[in-house]
This record gives structure tokens, C-alpha cells and sequence, in this order.
């Protein structure tokens, strides 16, 4: 047999560890003419996989050289575990033993993680359903599965991989996990502080050695992440308090033999207090240097100020971005004496050049069409760079409060020495609600509620509600619509239409029923960036069917107005609007005014309400809110104020603690029937909830109030006097729809008012 041809063995071994590719030269073969290429051994790889990586085809010379090569890329593929080549004459013969593949994934004992969370991560080292599969790749698999683990605290966390061989070359993986207990945080220690008390330092770190609130916020995990950010608090702790040369030196995380405790030490050297000794300017500052001076946030005379020093820099890069200089750098060189601890400050500032926006791009906006983003912009394309009109158009969107996130970068364009590309990222929230409801009661029978509302309709930025409710004791059909571009100059217009019918509970007496119908239309034309007035006009018609145990406050209205009245009023307002959010304000004030003038129809009135918040940032964390409400009416031509037209306090949105617009005067049927003028003060210190992570819109806050409706003069004290109350709340955009509850104790309070200490609502303001 062997006379009758000549047979050659090339064999490869892999040598994964040093990554060579060993050949016997004892089996060389001369170079011969290629007739046929064959290929044996595939399962489940196409053989146009294994003639792509060959560098060689039929009629091509074949030589050791090139037999190595071949080698060498079929291993490097990744799918089998043996490559061998045989000459059979001119034959070459391509045998190959396949990797099995990964059939199916799976995690027995895992409940710290999803599964899928885990498969992602194996994903990303290369364990995935159908991918090739390979005893490196699942030791891999397991130290990335414990570092998932130690991350979350679970540092006696166990991995245990089986592979279970199944047919057509296959195999599952079956991934056993004894998760332990989570490793807590028994003790926290700073050392080298002399300045600062221990306790003080340790009350500005998130993490601590466990507390009530633990269980949620999980601040007693370790978490190199955690301790990171820690530290550089600490650090702009000293820093913002003259202490110039603080420096963190190490940190030490120590880990109890069995795993469940850690010991965390910082140590810190604090440095010399260093005091502002003055502050000059150096560089071009395009003649303005008055004017830059002005936006010194520094002090002479005071503490060295890393945040002050940060403020000032920032403050004249965004001025030198007003002229279009989107390039200026600003630096803040220091000039230290230790002798005797001062420091003074050169701000040194270039200018550089001049540049214009090539580009404005909009990214995240998935739902959300690009005009209703770029219409916001005061920044234009193909002009001049304006820092101001950046921030300003910026401020606009994110008022929109279709957004959970608004950022602006702002990108120098390759190649060129004078253009910048201003990319706009948005984080897309709900802006849709609906609801839909059944329900049957013997005082209120079979009700269906439907309801739709829809800030941001079709990704239009268009507003639109439709409420339906067929309840026995509330029926009523709502319409509204708003389109903030009515016209292309940012001409507002809303709508409403409304009819609506309300009448007793079984059960609570009477039978009469009260039925309102109107429309409105109103336009809203912007004057500023901050400022726009309102007007329109309505039409209602309020119906009064009369029955048993109708309150007397309704009938001495009808005694005055009729049973069926009407009102043709005109609206006029103004709004002025500096908030930087809409969604989540921080800084600035909301302030605006509207009115109501009943100038035809069956009731004359006039009805005036002002309203404004101020907010106040603390730090980074903690928001001051102020709110202040004043209303006030007055009948016209001799007439009385409407009952309808009354205001109304207590509750969400008044005053916390007492009954849903139960304050006020009543009746003698004991009805709150409102009153025709409104005082309410409220005040808010708002901070994120622990733990609440990315989402900005979940908050925890203290509170005061007081108010009241009043029915002749506004009165502070005494029966008809001021409510207050004072609590705790927490506040979320939630996905259906602002959502806030509070828990208030009142502290003015008169007998016979409706208390009510928790109060939760969906859908209220401030």
C-alpha cells in the first residue's frame, strides 16, 4: 500500500500559553501542484468557512510554509479543538474536530441577579446560546459571575460550572451558585484629621456602618464606586475650606476571614489652611477686563475656595462663549506663599478663536420629532457660537418636561480651525396617561371611567386629554387640547370643552343634581424668552335640578341667579417663567397672574389669582422650594360673587393635613362652600430620595403651610383665621403621572375643621 503512494502527516498542536505553533520537521512535504481539496470532520461549521481561511485553492502550489499558515487560521477561527492536514497524492486532505457549542445557558441558585442580567455579562466574555464552546472561556465566565457578586457585597459568593454533553456536538451549561450572605460594613475609620471631627467627615460619606433606612439604600455594601466618590467629597470637602494641599494618602479595605464584615480606613493629610491673598487678571480679555472682573466669585481675605475658584473659571469661559469664543481657555494659576499660608490667584485667559455652529443635532428623541427640540433653540445654524443663547435654548427644552435629561455638548468639527457641532441628548420619560376602569357600588351603581392625556401626542409636543366617567353621582366628558405652536412665532392655543354632572351618593341624602357645560379657547403670545400673556374667552352654563336636601348655599343661588345661569367671561394673564426645569426646578422663579372678567351672561364677576415660587439651591442635593398663592373676586353690577366662582383650600396643592377644600366658610348644611378670596404659603426643603439613583424626579421633602379661603377680609387669626400645618412628603414623576404623599400635623387649627394627616394624590402640583 505505501508503494502505491506517498503519504505525509502534518500535525499542529496549539500551545495556548505561549501561543506557538509546533511542527515535527520530520513530516515535511516537497511542493506539489494541488488537484483536490477535501475537508472531514464537520458537523455543524459551513465548509465555506474552511476554504476562506485557506491560503491556498486548487492549482495553487502547496508547500510546509503555507500547510503552517493554514494551521495557524483554522485554530484561529476558534471552533475546533484539532486541525490536521494529509496529502493523498495531490489531494490535500483538511480533517478537523469541532468545538461542541454552547446550546443553552442556565443559573441554578442565583436570586441576588436577574438571569438575565448574568447571561449579558457572560455574553460579553464570550458564553452565549450557539457560540463555540471552550473550557478557557467558562473559567472566564465564573470569575466574571463572582466580580458581578463582589459588587454587590456577596464576597463569599461561590461558582460552580457543568457542562452536560448533548447530541449534535452540543452541550448546556448549568452555572450553580451559593450566593451567602451580603458582606456589610462594620466599621469606617479616617485618620490624620485633626481640623474636623471623625463623625463630621463621616456624616458627608454615603456609605456608613448600617442605619434604619439600610435595608433600601444599602448604604452598609461596600462598593469600590461608592468609596470612590466618598473620597472626593472628602476632598472638596477640605478643598472648599482653605485647606489647599489636602490629600487623601491611601485607603485600606480590610475583609474578615469569613467574609461577611469590612473594615474601611482613609487616611488623610490635611495640609496647611492657605487664605486668599488677592486675585489678578493676565491674558486677553478682549478689553473687557471690568467687566470679567465683575464674575470674580473669589475672595481675597477669605479661606481658599476650590468651588469659588471653579465658579470663577467656569463663569469666564461662559462670558468669553457670549462673544463666540467656544474655545477660551482659563486657568487659575496660583502663586503660594508658606510662610505664611496665603495664596493669590492668576487667572490667565486666551481667548483663541472665534467660531460658528456648523451643526445642531438631537439625539435620544425617539418618540419625540426633531422640530419639536430644534423650535426651543435660540442658538441657530451657520452662526456665530453664543454660550448664552446655548444655555438659554437648553433652559427652554428642558421646560418642556418631556425629558428626563437635557444635556448639551458641544464638539469641535475635524479638519476645520472655526466650527463647532452642538449636539443636544435627551433622556426621553412617559408623557402619556391612560386609564381605563370599572367598578359597581350600591351607593353608585355600575361606573366606567375612561381617561387619556397625552403631553407630547404622536411625539408632536401638542397636549391632549379626553376624561370620561360614567359614575351615577359624578358624570361628566372632557376635552382638551393644547398646541404650543399654533403659529410658527410660538402663538399658544388651548381648548376645552367640558360637560360635567355631579350629584349626591346613595346613601347621603337628596336626589338634586348640578350640571355644568362650557367651552374655552385661549391663545398665548410669547413677549420674551420668560414672558407670555394670555387671553380668551369661554362660555358656561351651570344648571341647578333642583330635589331633596338641596344645601342651602346652592339654594340661595339660585334665589340670586336662577336655576340655569350663565357666564360669558373673558381670561387674560401673564406668566413669567426663569425655572431651569419644568420637571425638576432647582434655581429660579415661576411667577404669573390670571383673571376672569364675566362681562355678559346672567352672572358679573371679576376674579383675579397671583401665584409665585421662588427656588433656592442649597448645594448640589438640597432645594429650598417657596410658594405663594393670593386670590381674590368680586361680584359686579351690584351682584354677588357666584358660589361657583369661590376658591377653595385644603389638602395637596394647599394646605397639607386638613380634608381635600374643606376649609372656609359652610353652610348650614355643614358644606364648604369656598370663599371669594385665597391666601396660601408654603414652603419646601426638597432633597432626592436616598437611593433613588439616576431618576432625578423622585424626591423627599420637609414642609410648612398655611393658608385659607376668606370670605370678607383676609384675617389671620381667630376661628376664620390661618391654617397651618407642617410634615414630611414624597414626590415622583411617576410613569402615570406626577404622584405626591404627605403625612402633615396640623399646627393652627380650629374646632370643628376636617384633619386628614395623610394625604396622597396623582396628578396635583406644587
Amino acid at each position: 500500500m505505501q508503494k502505491q503512494f506517498n503519504r505525509f502527516k502534518v500535525r499542529a498542536v496549539c500551545a495556548i500559553a505561549a501561543g506557538l505553533l509546533v511542527a515535527n520537521a520530520a513530516w515535511a512535504v516537497d511542493p506539489f501542484t494541488v488537484r483536490d481539496i477535501r475537508v472531514e470532520g464537520l458537523q455543524r461549521v459551513e465548509p465555506g468557512t474552511i476554504f476562506a481561511s485557506l491560503p491556498f485553492r486548487v492549482g495553487e502550489t502547496y508547500n510546509d510554509d503555507k500547510g503552517s499558515t493554514a494551521i495557524r487560521a483554522l485554530f484561529g477561527l476558534g471552533l475546533f479543538k484539532d486541525v490536521r492536514l494529509e496529502v493523498n497524492g495531490d489531494v490535500l486532505v483538511v480533517i478537523v474536530e469541532e468545538r461542541p457549542t454552547v446550546a443553552d445557558v442556565d443559573f441554578v441558585g442565583a436570586k441576588e441577579f436577574d438571569k438575565d442580567v448574568l447571561k449579558k455579562a457572560l455574553k460579553d466574555v464570550g458564553i452565549s446560546d450557539g457560540q463555540p464552546f471552550d473550557k478557557a472561556l467558562a473559567d472566564k465566565a465564573e470569575q466574571e459571575l463572582k466580580r458581578q457578586y463582589i459588587n454587590k457585597s456577596l464576597y463569599g459568593a461561590e461558582v460552580i460550572t457543568t457542562v452536560t454533553p448533548i447530541e449534535r456536538n452540543r452541550v448546556n451549561l448549568t452555572f450553580s451558585v451559593v450566593e451567602g450572605d451580603v458582606a456589610k460594613i462594620k466599621e469606617i475609620h479616617i485618620t490624620g484629621n485633626k481640623a474636623f471631627s471623625e463623625s463630621t467627615l463621616l456624616g458627608l460619606f454615603d456609605l456608613d456602618t448600617g442605619g434604619w433606612l439600610s435595608w433600601y439604600t444599602k448604604s452598609d455594601r461596600y462598593s469600590r464606586t461608592k468609596l470612590n466618590a466618598d473620597i472626593e467629597t472628602l476632598r472638596s470637602y477640605y478643598l472648599s475650606r482653605g485647606y489647599l494641599e489636602f490629600k487623601v494618602d491611601s485607603t485600606q479595605v480590610a475583609i474578615s476571614p469569613d467574609k461577611q464584615s469590612i473594615a474601611v480606613t482613609v487616611n488623610i493629610t490635611e495640609g496647611e489652611r492657605f487664605v486668599v491673598s488677592g486675585v489678578k487678571l493676565e491674558g486677553n480679555y478682549l478689553g473687557k477686563e471690568e467687566e470679567f472682573k465683575t464674575l470674580v466669585a473669589i475672595k481675597p481675605g477669605a479661606p481658599y475656595n476650590a468651588d469659588q475658584v471653579a465658579e470663577t473659571t467656569k463663569a469666564f469661559s461662559d462670558y468669553f462663549g457670549t462673544f463666540g469664543f467656544a474655545f477660551a481657555r482659563v486657568e487659575a494659576v496660583p502663586e503660594i506663599d508658606r510662610v505664611n499660608n496665603r495664596v493669590a490667584f492668576v487667572l490667565q485667559a486666551e481667548p483663541s478663536r472665534r467660531a460658528y455652529v456648523r451643526r445642531i443635532n438631537v439625539a435620544g428623541n425617539n418618540r419625540t420629532r426633531d422640530e419639536v427640540v430644534r423650535r426651543e433653540f435660540r442658538q441657530f445654524e451657520s452662526s456665530w457660537y453664543d454660550g448664552d443663547k446655548i444655555r438659554l435654548s437648553r433652559d427652554r427644552v428642558d421646560r418642556l418636561g418631556f425629558f428626563n435629561e437635557v444635556n448639551m455638548e458641544t464638539q469641535e468639527v475635524t479638519g476645520t480651525a472655526d466650527q463647532v457641532d452642538v449636539t443636544v441628548n435627551v433622556v426621553e420619560k412617559p408623557t402619556g396617561n391612560l386609564q381605563l376602569g370599572a367598578g359597581y357600588s350600591t351607593a353608585d351603581s355600575l361606573s366606567l371611567v375612561f381617561g387619556i392625556k397625552q403631553e407630547n401626542v404622536f411625539g408632536s409636543g401638542n397636549y391632549l386629554g379626553i376624561e370620561v366617567n360614567t359614575s351615577k353621582s359624578n358624570r361628566q366628558l372632557v376635552l382638551s387640547t393644547i398646541d404650543p405652536y399654533f403659529t410658527a412665532d410660538g402663538i399658544s392655543r388651548s381648548i376645552d370643552v367640558y360637560d360635567r354632572t355631579s350629584s349626591p351618593l346613595n346613601g347621603q341624602g337628596g336626589d338634586y343634581k348640578l350640571k355644568t357645560r362650557g367651552a374655552s379657547i385661549r391663545f398665548g403670545v410669547p413677549f420674551t424668552e420668560t414672558d407670555t400673556v394670555y387671553f380668551g374667552s369661554g362660555y358656561e352654563r351651570l344648571t341647578i335640578v333642583p330635589g331633596t336636601l338641596l344645601p342651602v348655599s346652592y339654594q340661595d343661588y339660585a334665589n340670586q341667579f336662577g336655576l340655569t345661569s350663565s357666564s360669558i367671561p373673558l381670561t387674560v394673564g401673564w406668566s413669567r417663567d426663569s425655572r431651569d426645569s419644568a420637571l425638576v426646578p432647582t434655581s429660579g422663579r415661576y411667577q404669573r397672574v390670571y383673571g376672569d372678567w364675566g362681562v355678559a351672561g346672567d352672572i358679573k364677576f371679576v376674579r383675579v389669582n397671583y401665584q409665585i415660587q421662588q427656588y433656592i439651591p442649597l448645594n448640589k442635593q438640597f432645594t429650598i422650594a417657596l410658594n405663594g398663592e393670593l386670590g381674590w373676586g368680586k361680584g359686579l353690577n351690584g351682584q354677588p360673587f357666584p358660589l361657583f366662582k369661590n376658591f377653595y383650600s385644603g389638602g395637596l396643592g394647599s394646605v397639607r393635613g386638613f380634608e381635600q377644600s374643606s376649609l372656609g366658610p359652610r353652610d348650614s348644611s355643614d358644606l364648604a362652600t369656598g370663599a371669594p378670596k385665597k391666601l396660601t404659603l408654603n414652603a419646601e426643603l426638597v432633597a432626592p430620595f436616598p437611593g433613588a439613583g439616576n431618576d432625578r424626579t423622585l424626591r423627599v421633602y420637609g414642609f410648612v403651610d398655611a393658608g385659607n379661603v376668606f370670605k370678607d377680609s383676609y384675617s389671620l387669626n381667630g376661628p376664620d383665621g390661618l391654617r397651618a400645618s407642617t410634615g414630611l412628603g414624597i414626590s415622583w414623576i411617576s410613569p402615570v403621572g406626577p404622584l405626591r404623599l404627605a403625612y402633615a400635623v396640623p399646627l393652627r387649627k380650629q374646632p370643628g375643621d376636617r384633619i386628614e394627616r395623610l394625604q396622597f394624590q396623582i396628578g396635583t402640583s406644587f
